[in-house]
């Protein structure tokens, strides 16, 4: 999930959180939003019971993203840019599907590669990440994490 419009959403309370609407085996995995957990629930009542508490929380709306172990291991295997530095190799996850034309309607783009996944767009940043002035307009609502911190989501959601 993007935490960014909570201000400040410590994990330890993110944790509680998910804890408190029942999901078990609840993980948080460094402050940004990243948590994995167990639920019998489906996708969409855990998504709507998050978004509720979250913005309880932040007084606000906050998006929810959610992947499921599957899911996390697809984003993994289906990285474009497997072979470059993954913490230069970002998913960005989106809602649904990138647009056809998401790559067309870039700007300040230099050196970075991109690519359209299932419900990612996948950015290689080989000048790094803090020098880029890419504006993707398709990814406006989305939340990326870079490839370190995919495989370790997608590993833990295995388990």
């Amino acid at each position: 999930m993007n935490v960014g419009g909570t201000g400040k959403l410590p994990m330890p309370e993110l944790r509680a959180m998910c804890e408190a609407l029942g999901f078990v085996n609840v993980r948080t995995y460094i402050a940004s939003g990243n948590v994995v957990f167990e639920s019998r629930l489906t996708a969409a009542s855990v998504r709507k019971q998050l978004e509720q508490s979250l913005a309880a929380y932040a007084g606000k709306p906050v998006g929810v993203l959610l992947r499921n172990a599957k899911e996390m291991a697809a984003v993994l295997a289906n990285n474009p840019f497997a072979d470059a530095p993954p913490e230069r190799t970002v998913a960005i996850f989106l809602d649904a599907a990138p647009p056809a034309d998401a790559l067309d309607t870039l700007s300040g783009q230099g050196t970075e590669q991109l690519a359209r996944g299932k419900h990612e767009i996948y950015v290689f940043y080989p000048d790094g990440i803090g020098r880029s002035k890419l504006k993707i307009a398709a990814a406006k609502d989305g939340t990326a994490r870079n490839m370190n911190t995919v495989a370790t989501l997608a590993q833990w959601a295995a388990e």
